[in-house]
């Protein structure tokens, strides 16, 4: 099903491709001149220890460096240490596989024989190095040991690349003498061993087959298999137990999302699928349309993130995975490249711009583009339709837009995702379609504190809170869902998140706003601190704001997943820096209206890829207690919110560690909360001006915008069909 090109027919018949080959060509130039491309003799370690401990934001790696004892935070700290030593080894490890797959590319493109011989020494060299590097012995004890790396998932991926150049030099008639050969074949047999005895303990073992480490110990074996012409073992390792074929069942949901719930391994997986159809494809075998039990498949895989992707192709970081990091990105342009030029899928030119572009190279100037692009500029950009709303009824996700609203939503109900999920349960990420504007900022490097102390807590998402504590692990459900030409309506429901805690979020979008209207009830006699909170990536302006200098009190807890336990180990406050306070108005039922605006779009510094804003804290004067905020930020586009206020609330703005790219740099959330047995957060969000909310009855609202005619909307909130609309 594949339609790849070669190289060499890539120049002759693409406009951009030699100058993508050139461009290539200089990068490894550079390389050789620094003396980087000499290969280290030590292992790595764990990258996700490549993290500032003072900072919590990935040190900064540069393929230039020859060695490195000393690693540098992007604020200037310089950090020491043999895990950090590690970790940048794991780096150093896999941009020299990289190199020598660029170097294998640009001989294949360009014919320069130079570059097949730096592509086949750093690949002789790294054949000759590894039976020399042990089993390791500093690796975690969960972890599955690999030689050149802590992890033997690491290892995967690092041998996939090594063997893709391989077969590429090969297949470009370069030869390999006697001796050369005898260490490639010596690589190839000790990685297969060792993956043939982590698939035996995954799959039979820990009987954990649907792993998303099972996917990548397959591709490495499919290569392998590949590379020694073995079709027998690649044909057994496709339709075996954990096999390519079984794991497509059991590690995908019927509604094509990895199993986990999180962007970053759907991603990850479907890059491992990919791998191994490209070696099937040696033989004839045909992988591409391959479908799982339920109908998964590459192509629904791919559809998905199409789907779940904002306006400027960026994807949500659902669970664990980072919003935004460099191999990220070039792993998402593989398989989006991958996307257009076999399957066709124009959802997922936005998604391959994005990355390029989070990659600074806006024009495609990249490997992933000169192995896996096809077409012209055009065609790999093609003009797009509208994309509609879409439940995702087994991962537990859904999508609405509206035709006519530049705003849209994603929200969260389904399982909790296992050891890569979050404490998120009906978390909202609100977008605009120039910018997402509460997104799920991501999670920082494993071996930062952070991902347990803030990053997966649910404080940390735009949903309910109780007391300070995180929700329990669990599964919601969607009560209801409904489209048709003017209105997309989600009612997602909670019910052991807390408990005797039921949560409740309706949303309901029109061609004109959006209504979030998240009712929580509990069923004992004493009220509770419900805790309704939204962090948006941009600064927050009102006239209603005013300085408070009081703390919220995070409780972080150590959670058993398996059993939902929880002890409380911590605690962590968070600055509470401002209050909303109420305007002159009251509805019929005393409550008031509260007004704040976003300005999102412009700016690039606002994009979710990079830090947030010149300065994400609310500007709050502590020497006048009735200061006005007012944030100018130069957007083309204004978001603006109203919540309606019942007396009782308190809207607060609360200081929050910043995004998973540069937690430091903090951000401010707004917290809504109600000391009760119930309570109701009404708020409504609309582009370009506002709306006004009014409450009737305890039960029904209404929604106007002022200067529309006839523009008042009554909502009434039902027990069995839930928000209906008049």
């Amino acid at each position: 099903m594949s339609t790849a090109l070669r190289l060499g027919e890539k120049l002759e018949k693409l406009t951009w491709a030699g100058g993508t080959a050139h461009i290539l060509k200089e990068e490894i130039d550079r390389l050789q001149q620094a003396g980087s491309l000499s290969i280290p003799k030590e292992p790595g370690g764990w990258w996700h220890q490549y993290v500032c401990p003072h900072h919590h934001a990935e040190l900064v790696f540069d393929s230039m460096q020859v060695d490195a004892v000393q690693f540098l935070c992007p604020h200037g700290c310089r950090i020491e240490g043999e895990a950090y030593r590690g970790a940048w080894l794991v780096f150093k490890h896999q941009s020299l596989a990289r190199a020598s797959l660029q170097s294998a590319a640009i001989f294949a493109a360009l014919g320069d024989k130079s570059y097949a011989q730096i592509g086949k020494r750093l690949l002789v060299e790294y054949a000759e190095q590894f039976p020399l590097y042990p089993v390791h012995p500093e690796a975690q004890s969960w972890m599955l040991k690999g030689r050149a790396f802590h992890q033997a998932l690491t290892e995967a991926i690092w041998s996939t690349t090594l063997i893709r150049a391989y077969l590429l030099l090969r297949d470009e008639g370069v030869v390999f003498e006697a001796k050369e050969q005898a260490a490639i074949d010596a690589f190839l047999g000790l990685l297969a061993g060792s993956m043939e005895e982590y698939r035996h303990i995954l799959i039979h073992e820990r009987n954990n087959a649907e792993n998303n480490y099972t996917a990548w110990l397959n591709a490495s074996l499919s290569s392998v298999y590949a590379a020694r012409g073995e079709q027998a073992a690649l044909e057994e390792l496709i339709e075996g137990q954990g096999g390519f074929k079984h794991h497509l069942s059991i590690g995908v949901k019927a509604d094509q999302l990895e199993f986990e719930g999180s962007t970053y391994y759907h991603v990850f997986v479907l890059r491992a699928y990919l791998i191994s159809a490209e070696m099937a494809q040696r033989f004839g075998i045909d992988l591409y349309a391959t479908t799982g039990a339920d109908g998964q498949s590459m192509l629904g895989m791919l559809e998905a993130l199409a789907d779940l992707a904002d306006d400027q192709g960026a994807l949500p970081a659902l669970h664990d995975g980072p919003l935004a990091r460099d191999p990220y990105a070039r792993e998402i342009a593989e398989i989006a490249e991958q996307g257009l030029a076999i399957y066709g899928i124009a959802g997922l030119a936005p998604v391959l711009r994005e990355a390029y572009r989070q990659l600074g190279a806006a024009g495609g100037e990249q490997l992933e583009a000169l192995l896996y692009g096809a077409g012209e500029s055009a065609d790999r950009a093609p003009a797009l339709e509208p994309r509609g709303s879409r439940l995702w009824p087994d991962a537990g996700f859904v999508i609405g837009r509206a035709a006519g609203n530049p705003l849209s939503f994603l929200a969260d109900f389904g399982e909790h995702g296992g050891s890569h999920g979050h404490y998120d349960k009906l978390h909202l990420t609100l977008m605009h379609m120039d910018q997402t504007l509460t997104p799920d900022f991501g999670m920082v490097p494993y071996g930062s504190p952070m991902r347990k102390s803030w990053f997966a807590e649910t404080a940390s998402h735009n949903t309910v809170s109780l007391d300070g504590r995180s929700q329990a692990p669990h599964e919601g459900r969607c009560v209801r869902y409904e489209v048709n030409d003017s209105t997309v309506y989600a009612w997602l429901q909670s019910k052991e998140a807390y408990e005797g805690c039921t949560l409740n979020r309706h949303l309901l979008l029109t061609g004109e706003w959006l209504l979030d209207w998240f009712q929580v009830e509990l069923a004992g006699e004493e009220p509770r601190s419900i805790e309704w909170w939204m962090h948006p990536a941009v600064q927050m302006q009102s006239e209603q704001l005013r300085s408070r200098d009081e703390v919220y009190k995070l409780l972080i807890e150590q959670k058993d997943a398996a059993s939902a336990a929880a002890a409380a180990v911590s605690e962590q406050d968070l600055p509470i820096i401002g209050q909303f306070v109420a305007s002159d108005s009251f509805d019929a039922s005393a409550a008031s209206q509260l007004h704040a605006s976003y300005a999102v779009g412009s700016d690039p510094k606002l994009h979710v890829s990079n830090p947030l804003g010149s300065d994400p804290k609310l500007q709050v004067s502590n020497e006048d207690p009735e200061s006005r905020t007012s944030i100018a930020i130069g957007s083309t586009a204004t978001v603006f919110h109203t919540a309606l206020a019942q007396p009782g609330d308190e809207l607060l703005a609360v200081q929050t560690p910043g995004n998973s790219v540069d937690p430091s740099r903090s951000l401010t959330a707004m917290l809504h909360r109600r000391n009760d047995r119930q309570a109701d957060f009404i708020h409504v969000y609309r582009a370009g001006s506002r709306a006004e909310l009014t409450r009737i009855s305890a039960q029904e609202i209404a929604i106007t915008v002022p200067g529309q005619t006839n523009s008042s909307q009554h909502i009434q909130l039902t027990a069995d069909k839930g928000l209906l609309l008049f």
